[in-house]
């Protein structure tokens, strides 16, 4: 099996523009990715209580965690990994090969100089996309409406009829219709690095990255340009 290649937890903080070989100027977002830290291992082994995870996995944690804030189990893990000053607020495990799981020991930091991405690269990015709270018909699915001439009242932005007559005599499941919307946990694929600054801890996005700023995102290497990542 090919090496699967490891992701980053990272904070998206905003939007800029930078300017390519060229001189074009392209809109980026910023990411702060990393430091990471590998709070725990999932391996197919067989631990001293007889178990096994049955995968392998890297639990990387992001984000310091204030002291007061820390539940009792999470006391006892920040206890293992050696003082309250290992707490991370977001902790994420992350699908990884066995060439990739022996790289790193539980303790260990993980940064961008540890993924090795340069520009040009293809990446997924993961994240919650933005609340908008309970909408109609018309902003959830881009209904047109209805027409706004003499004679019509009160029925402009109405979603229209949701039954089906005799048969089958119920409301079909996934009816378009008002609801809740946003988010929701989103893969943006295919993003292009537009730049990596590694002093940094900042990667450059040319292209969609779902959440609004301050909010946690997971950027892996692009799944359908790396089969096994």
């Amino acid at each position: 099996m090919k090496e699967r290649k490891l992701g980053l937890i990272g904070r998206k903080l905003g939007m800029t523009q930078v300017f390519d070989s060229e001189g074009t100027a392209i809109g980026v977002t910023v990411i702060e990715l990393g430091p990471n830290l590998v709070m725990n291992k999932r391996t197919k082994a067989t631990n001293k209580n007889g178990r096994t995870d049955g995968y392998t996995a890297l639990q990387l944690g992001f984000g310091n965690k204030p002291e007061r804030l820390l539940s009792s189990p999470e006391k006892g893990v920040v206890k293992a990994l050696g003082g309250n000053e290992k707490a991370r607020r977001f902790v994420r495990e992350l699908r990884v090969s066995d060439a990739t799981l022996s790289k790193f020991e539980v303790g260990a930091e993980i940064s961008l100089k540890d993924v090795e991405w340069k520009t040009g690269d293809l990446v997924d990015v993961a994240g919650r996309t933005k609340g908008k709270g309970f909408q109609g018909v018309v902003r959830r699915y881009k209904f047109a409406g209805f027409n706004s001439s003499h004679g019509t009242h009160e029925y402009f932005r109405h979603g229209g009829s949701i039954g089906c007559r005799k048969w089958p005599g119920r409301v079909i499941k996934g009816r378009r219709m008002p609801g809740h919307m946003g988010d929701d946990n989103v893969t943006t694929q295919n993003v292009r690095i537009a730049e990596v600054r590694p002093e940094q801890n900042v990667v450059l996005l040319h292209g969609s990255v779902p959440g609004s700023k301050g909010s946690l995102v997971v950027i892996r290497p692009a799944i359908k340009f790396n089969p096994q990542a």
